[in-house]
């Protein structure tokens, strides 16, 4: 990549985030269905073209975030340990997550996260346009799980359910979270819940799907 490449690319980066971050205040102060494409846009000092170069829909400017962890599933189950199902490895990861309180798992009580998922699970239309990031989520995880020799079908079914029990979770995480519990009173119930949910998976998916991963 030349420098006129490098510097082109840095000036979209920059500009992709700047209205990522202009609309998400917008949002937040006046609410998502009281701000039109045009107001982010005008904020930004941009016109609406531009705008929509970088964000098909006015949802994408909230939920761009989350085409960066569309693949993290499927990267957990791919480079899993030795020893590991994939239940098991899906399961490890978020319990790490759980204790660093990673947003994706609903147990972040910092005041812009929480304000954040407030908007995003309040708002109709974007629970809505959640699909379309969920649904490639679960299309790389069935990916990675066919490449193991799972045939097709249950390699679908396997990360549908995954994929689903990580969101709900996270969803439960932040509900209490919103209801005024703190992430460290909400922790430990957190876990039991995690462990209960990814248990029911593995004693239905691991046994069925895949072994753990051997050593080498």
């Amino acid at each position: 990549m030349d420098n006129t490449t490098g510097l082109r690319e840095s000036k979209k980066l920059r500009t992709r985030r700047l209205l990522a971050a202009t609309a998400l205040e917008l949002f937040l102060e006046k609410g998502f269905d009281a701000v039109s494409v045009a107001d982010v846009a005008a904020a930004a000092e941009v016109s609406k073209p531009t705008l929509f170069r970088y964000f098909p829909s006015k949802e994408d400017l909230v939920l761009d975030r989350f085409a960066d962890h569309q693949d993290e599933v499927a990267r957990i189950v791919r480079d899993r340990a030795a020893g590991l199902t994939p239940v098991g490895a899906v399961h490890t990861h978020f319990l790490a997550a759980l204790a660093g309180r990673d947003p994706i798992t609903g147990l972040c009580d910092h005041p812009n996260v929480l304000a954040f998922q407030g908007l995003l699970y309040s708002t109709t239309s974007l629970e809505a346009r959640i699909a379309h990031y969920t649904a490639r989520e679960v299309e790389l995880l069935a990916a990675a799980l066919e490449a193991e020799s799972v045939p097709p079908l249950s390699a679908r079914l396997a990360a549908t359910h995954l994929v689903a029990v990580r969101h709900e979770l996270g969803r439960e995480n932040w509900r209490r979270l919103a209801a005024g519990a703190t992430a460290g009173e909400v922790h430990p119930a957190a876990v039991a819940e995690a462990d209960q949910a990814f248990g029911m998976l593995a004693d239905g998916l691991d046994r069925t799907l895949l072994p753990p991963r051997r050593p080498g």
